[in-house]
């Protein structure tokens, strides 16, 4: 049952006019299974399992199966692929369906995980670690397809009064992945590799489980906006259209860029070169604890029903500005004091029970809380400019290709040995320049609630149906 409803009101008075239609949802148990929480929920243990777990594996340096130097060029090969395909994902998953790409995009992390299990083959021949390379660079591939679909359900399950709590209820259950490998040790045998392997393999099983997106009725009652035209033709073309009519995304581009680029200097430029093995343990454990808290934190900032959608907009934007200047000024201060030269060897460096210890924690906890609440702001930002699934998809995709091509970049610098000191000023200003950018657009562009007039793909295939439908017209007319 549904009833089409005005936006000021009033009844429905054709198909041109600005309306919706509000559904009722399913009840009983179908209610629960078809909620968008329950979906954005499986979503999340989706990413638990497959990067979550690809996390945990790298996290070992390899699982302790593949030597340094072919771990680090099988991340540089994930990177480069995953920015290239991340610019197309979007238009992939409009042509195929979300749940389709989801489960496409999972496949690359068993396929990743699987490849570690050959370190016989490695050790016996060296020249072996092209497939460890090959399948991060397939990783790459898949993982854009993933996380664009990702990205697409998330901002389009929710209303608009709910994006920032379940960008933040999404962010909690991926990273508890996290939270999980750093606290529990999974050992360096082959025999922890296969149960990561087992729990990615599980992962890959929940998109077959999950409902499809054009069943899916919102909380209050609206349908999610599904793809409308079909053709690859007029996918790509939309592609080109997101950007056209709606170019204040380009002024985002920056804060996508700095999204990764950050954690090379966090964690290999800070807590490798600082702590010893038990320290960066426990750094990471308090990292991605925080991230949990930190994006429940801005979540309900951003979701705050006290404030306007452009206020809240505002003071999320302050408070990252604030973050940005507080962490990086305190880790200036250590970063000073040492160079790649300097750095002790693994027994000698900072422990837990080392009196400057506490203070070096808590800079890794603050910045936990800034890569969450920058995480959620960023798709915040861009689920205010649109409610379009199109549109979310393709912007995702934006948003993962552009922030993997800085992080390809940085991690190549540091391969390189570039001075600490270059790549975190470098990260700061990278930062800055993110929020400075975004700034205009947010002041321009983020409106109080989105209107059919920022659905630029919606508004393609208004003219496209129209253009048609008179077609049909004219037709029926030489016919008569």
């Amino acid at each position: 049952m549904s009833s089409s409803v005005d936006e000021k009101g009033g009844g429905s008075n054709g198909p041109d006019n600005d309306s919706i239609s509000v559904y009722e949802r399913p009840k009983g148990l179908r209610g629960v299974y078809y909620h968008p929480i329950t979906q954005i929920v499986m979503l999340a243990f989706v990413c638990f399992l497959c990067p979550g777990m690809f996390n945990a594996l790298t996290g070992l340096g390899g699982g302790g199966q593949v030597n340094p130097t072919t771990s680090a060029n099988s991340t540089c090969a994930v990177y480069a692929t995953y920015a290239f395909f991340g610019f197309f994902a979007g238009t992939v998953n409009n042509k195929i369906g979300a749940k389709r790409t989801l489960l496409f995009g999972s496949l690359g992390y068993a396929l990743y995980v699987g490849s570690y299990l050959q370190p016989s083959a490695i050790n016996i021949h060296p020249d072996a670690g092209w497939f460890v390379v090959t399948s991060g660079a397939l990783l790459g591939v898949t993982a854009a397809f993933l996380w664009t679909a990702q990205g697409s359900i998330m901002l389009s399950y929710c209303t608009e009064a709910q994006k920032g709590i379940f960008i933040s209820i999404f962010w909690a259950i991926f990273n508890l992945g996290a939270v999980v490998g750093a606290a529990v040790s999974f050992g360096q045998n082959i025999h922890s590799t296969v149960g990561i392997l087992v729990l990615t393999i599980l992962g890959v099983t929940i998109p077959l489980l999950m409902a499809d997106p054009d069943k899916m009725i919102r909380t209050d009652g609206t349908r999610v906006v599904m793809p409308r035209l079909p053709s690859w033709k007029s996918e790509f073309y939309g592609l080109w259209v997101a950007i056209i009519t709606d170019p204040m995304i380009l002024l985002l581009f920056p804060m996508f860029f700095a999204s990764n680029y950050f954690y090379t200097w966090q964690f290999n430029d800070y807590n490798s070169a600082l702590f010893n093995i038990r320290a960066r343990s426990l750094n990471n454990f308090m990292y991605w604890l925080s991230q949990i808290i930190g994006s429940g934190m801005i979540g309900v900032v951003l979701d705050s029903k006290r404030l306007r959608r452009r206020a809240r907009a505002f003071v999320g934007w302050g408070i990252l500005l604030a973050m940005t200047f507080t962490v990086h000024i305190w880790a200036y201060y250590y970063q000073r004091t040492y160079t790649r030269a300097s750095v002790l060897a693994d027994s000698q460096k900072m422990d837990i029970y080392d009196a400057g210890y506490p203070a070096h924690v808590w800079l890794m906890i603050f910045y936990g809380l800034l890569d969450a609440m920058w995480q959620t702001t960023s798709f915040w930002l861009i689920g205010a400019m649109s409610n379009d699934t199109n549109k979310l998809a393709i912007y995702a995709g934006f948003y993962h290709s552009i922030q993997s091509a800085g992080a390809a970049g940085v991690w190549r610098m540091d391969a390189i040995g570039l001075p600490y000191m270059n790549i975190f000023l470098s990260t700061w200003c990278l930062v800055v320049a993110g929020l400075v950018f975004s700034f205009p657009m947010i002041y321009l562009r983020i409106r109080d609630t989105t209107v059919l007039e920022d659905e630029g793909l919606m508004k393609r295939d208004q003219e496209m149906n129209n253009m048609k439908a008179k077609g049909m017209i004219e037709s029926g007319n030489e016919m008569s």
